[in-house]
């Protein structure tokens, strides 16, 4: 617990140094990396997946903050905290900056670890589905976050189910391997969005309990990890500011770290 605040005071100080350009690519919605570092090679590449949104599918208008698409809500600034407190906390030798993948070419296969984001808003095509489909049962991992409620949870898995239509969603519990990969997780609670600075409340809409759920492939091995009535991303964004908890930094840190583990060794 010492070392990841630590590693939190490490994020606040870095920030200052890379915090004003991440905001800044946040602003203007960049899609690309730093060109020092985005032809890095490493074993660990930090992806997020960026999707068309169910509204703009059917033509419609589907924005979030500062009029930029639900799937880069955080981005870049959320990424770049994390890959600071991975490269902190483990000997994982990931690239230092983040990339955006999509669904329209045959480059997902060469990320095996996805972050997807206010996933009650996306939206597939058949060959969408397909790939992503055959992307998680030739070893992809996909972590998806900040979706709550009822409604949320009923249109993240009208996606799902043109996904992986035949693979139940179970509820994971703590004794499951993904929980004891690099930190024992026994406890968890939940993890809110920066909204917890004006009103303290750790939910949003309906969503009042925190879900820890997964999909499995027949053998058993998570291939999509669901954080569903919590916000990690909010988390690791908002860990440099001292009026957002500690206590739920840290935890969202952990998780993160414990399921990249698990996607790399599984």
């Amino acid at each position: 617990m010492k070392l990841v605040q630590v590693v939190l005071a490490t994020v606040a100080a870095a920030a200052c140094s890379v915090g004003l350009a991440a905001f800044q690519r946040t602003a203007d919605f960049g899609f690309g990396n730093d060109e020092s570092s985005s032809n890095v090679k490493a074993e660990f590449y930090w992806s997020r997946l960026a999707y068309t949104s169910n509204m703009e599918s059917l033509g419609g208008f589907n924005r979030g903050f500062w009029g930029y698409n639900a799937w880069s809500r955080d981005y870049p600034k959320a990424d770049r905290q994390f890959l600071i407190a991975m490269h902190r906390l483990t000997r994982i030798d990931g690239r230092p900056t983040e990339q955006v993948v999509t669904l329209d070419s045959d480059d997902i296969f060469n990320y095996p670890w996805i972050y997807a984001v206010q996933v009650q808003r996306w939206s597939f095509t058949d060959a969408e589905a397909k790939r992503l489909r055959e992307y998680l049962l030739k070893g992809g991992f996909l972590m998806v976050d900040d979706f709550h409620g009822t409604e949320d949870w009923e249109n993240f898995m009208n996606g799902m189910q043109q996904v992986l239509p035949d693979r139940p969603v179970e509820d994971l519990q703590s004794n499951d391997e993904i929980f004891h990969t690099l930190y024992d997780i026994d406890d968890k609670m939940q993890i809110p969005g920066e909204q917890w600075i004006r009103t303290h409340r750790t939910y949003e809409k309906d969503g009042y309990q925190p879900k820890w759920r997964c999909i499995r492939d027949s053998k058993g091995r998570i291939i999509v990890a669901i954080c569903h009535n919590m916000h990690l991303g909010d988390a690791w964004e908002w860990a440099d500011d001292p009026n957002y908890p500690e206590t739920f930094a840290s935890m969202a840190f952990r998780v993160g770290l414990d399921y990249i583990l698990y996607g790399m060794t599984h």
